[in-house]
């Protein structure tokens, strides 16, 4: 599943081709993807000047210039494709949402296990929506800090690992930059969450921004069916510390002379796979 680095490189990949746009035409091939396309969708959208695009955890947000918001979730497989004016194309199986600016740029949306959602909210009423109202601090946001995270942590009997998969806690870190985070901060992904408090929280907020800035900066990470708008894959997987790395060497272990012996262990937590340092994180 596409997480915040990938949705965040999404969004800009999209935004020189949507801003300030107008939508000319919007074509859907098929009724729903995991919920039916909102009635009237297409006639809503057609007409309207796209001011903006935004982030919410894992969610696309496209403004309107009538105060509504397109809200795109790319789900399990869900990808964007932005074709220029004159490009040839030839529709998939799986494009379900085509939507066609008056400069001719068309943004198709793919999605082969049609997970994903694309519905309408306006403005007023996002945060209060059933989707968005429970969501947590942005971790690259202002709103994020050492302090907040120890409250949403405090009496959490779970691992610090599934703490930080529950989107009330912490939104958008997903399960392979919570591995990489909690490495980088030296904390073991089984530790209780609520002990998790004072120097350690100040460790692993600067490992989740550390991490997702370089993830973002990378392009995010191509695991399965992830793309780029522009179609091109993402390469932080490929500076991966820990995860996928099982009977490894970490570096940390290595700058300290153990570079012979494996240290990287995988654990599952929940039905999601874990690695870590089993000699650093504590």
């Amino acid at each position: 599943m596409p997480e915040l680095p990938e949705v965040e490189t999404v969004i800009r990949g999209l935004t020189p081709a949507l801003k300030g746009e107008e939508i000319a035409n919007v074509q859907l091939r098929r009724k729903s993807l995991r919920i039916p396309f909102p009635p009237n969708l297409k006639q809503n959208l057609e007409g309207q000047k796209i001011l903006h695009l935004t982030r919410r955890a894992k969610y696309i947000l496209i403004h309107l210039m009538d105060g509504n918001i397109l809200v795109i979730h790319l789900g399990m497989s869900g990808r964007m494709t932005v074709i220029s004016a004159g490009e040839n194309y030839t529709l998939q199986k799986h494009d379900h949402f085509i939507m066609s600016m008056k400069n001719g740029t068309r943004v198709i949306y793919n999605d082969p296990r049609r997970f994903g959602m694309i519905f309408l909210v306006s403005q007023d009423n996002l945060q209060s929506h059933k989707v968005f109202h429970h969501l947590g601090p942005e971790p690259l946001g202002n709103e994020f800090s050492a302090l907040v995270l120890a409250a949403r942590l405090r009496n959490k009997k779970v691992s610090i690992k599934q703490a930080l998969l529950d989107q009330r806690v912490v939104v958008g870190v997903g399960n392979i930059y919570a591995s990489e985070a909690l490495y980088l901060a030296g904390i073991n992904p089984t530790k209780r969450a609520e002990l998790i408090k004072g120097e350690r929280c100040e460790r692993l907020v600067k490992s989740i921004r550390d991490v997702l800035n370089r993830a973002i900066k990378a392009g995010g990470s191509t695991l399965k069916d992830y793309r780029h708008a522009d179609g091109e894959l993402g390469y932080f997987q490929h500076s991966f510390t820990v995860y996928d790395k099982e009977g490894e060497t970490c570096s940390k272990c290595r700058k300290a002379g153990s570079a012979a012996r494996p240290c990287i262990r995988k654990i599952v937590q929940s039905g999601r796979s874990t690695y870590y340092c089993a000699k650093t994180q504590k």
